[in-house]
């Protein structure tokens, strides 16, 4: 069974310097019918302007990954960590049993455009962490390619959860498949382009919930960048 969540129909958070669509209940947005799905509790595509962001504040028990499509978020934690994330490189924080944090465009010129993805953790209170790894975009040309999983196998960066997440670039008659075994499922989000997930057209924003299916197939793109979440 598939699922679809339609761009069009994602709450909505436009603070001037902010510009949000919610996949998920988040914040003022709250709907009872999408609350997440399995252990993918948030995902938000954010838009912030030059210069502006989110000031220092707290997270506990959860892990945040952000998704850089274009420009540059800088990063500051209370754990010591500084760093600025660009397109092709993700970036794990481990909340665990609490960490601040701010995140800024960390440009005064240019938009930065990304995903941030929350996924409950499989335990509380774990030590707090920070990853960050680059993938080029010929690791995803064509190919779903491993950028985050439970044990952080392949170089992908460690999410304390059974997860495993595929970032993919797909266009024309490039396809790419990911068999599920038996009692997983998934999650396919389009942050661009468009694809045809088992055959149904996705555009960039629309997500979609995998449940008793066989495989991910997605195929017949038009310059797509797609994130695949395998759950319990």
């Amino acid at each position: 069974m598939i699922t679809i969540r339609h761009r069009d129909e994602r709450g909505v958070a436009n603070m001037g310097w902010l510009n949000s669509n919610h996949s998920f209940s988040f914040g003022h947005y709250f709907d009872p019918g999408h609350m997440g799905f399995r252990a993918l509790r948030v995902i938000n595509e954010d838009r912030v302007i030059p210069g502006a962001g989110f000031p220092t504040h707290g997270h506990a028990n959860m892990e945040i990954v952000s998704y850089v499509l274009n420009g540059a978020l800088e990063h500051k934690d209370s754990i010591g960590t500084g760093s600025v994330i660009r397109p092709g490189e993700v970036q794990v924080m481990s909340a665990g049993r609490g960490i601040r944090h701010s995140e800024y465009n960390a440009s005064d010129t240019e938009p930065v455009h990304f995903l941030q993805i929350w996924i409950l953790p499989e335990a509380n209170n774990l030590a707090p962490g920070y990853q960050q790894a680059d993938f080029p975009a010929e690791q995803k040309r064509g190919t779903l390619k491993l950028v985050g999983s439970r044990d952080g196998r392949d170089g992908s960066v460690t999410i304390h959860q059974d997860v495993d997440l595929y970032a993919a670039l797909l266009d024309g008659e490039e396809s790419a498949t990911l068999p599920l075994r038996p009692g997983r499922h998934a999650w396919v989000q389009v942050a661009r382009g468009r694809v045809h997930l088992n055959g149904t057209l996705l555009k960039a924003g629309d997500g979609a919930a995998l449940t008793d299916e066989e495989a991910v197939t997605l195929d017949r793109a038009d310059e797509a960048e797609v994130l695949v979440f395998d759950l319990a």
